[in-house]
């Protein structure tokens, strides 16, 4: 849950690195928490509670994404590979589970610091 804390208290820092363990932590919190909101709505038969919280953790998401990305040396608009049906995914998710690059244009890899 930390690292999820973490994730939303940085919700619009889009420079700087975020490990692998950070950004997976952020993403498991936030499909159980997702999860949770369906389950909420199916009992209600509304799609409120979801649609509600996939919209306030857009930004969030999508800069600890930006983050993880600067980690392995690329930039953040990589992210945009997800649009690309099926193969565009394949390849972000690849990018996603890298390893870190001990230092590059946005600075020293906190693994290694």
């Amino acid at each position: 849950m930390e690292y999820f804390l973490d994730a939303l208290n940085r919700y619009a820092d889009f420079t700087g690195r975020a490990r692998r363990k950070e950004y997976w932590m952020f993403v498991l919190v936030y499909f159980v928490l997702y999860i949770g909101f369906s389950i909420v709505d199916a009992i209600f038969g509304t799609l409120l509670f979801t649609s509600l919280y996939a919209l306030a953790l857009l930004i969030p998401n999508i800069s600890i994404t930006a983050r993880r990305l600067h980690d392995i040396g690329k930039s953040g608009w990589w992210q945009l590979l997800a649009l690309i049906p099926v193969i565009g995914g394949i390849v972000l998710i690849v990018f996603l589970v890298m390893d870190s690059e001990e230092e590059n244009q946005w600075g020293v890899s906190p693994k290694f610091a």
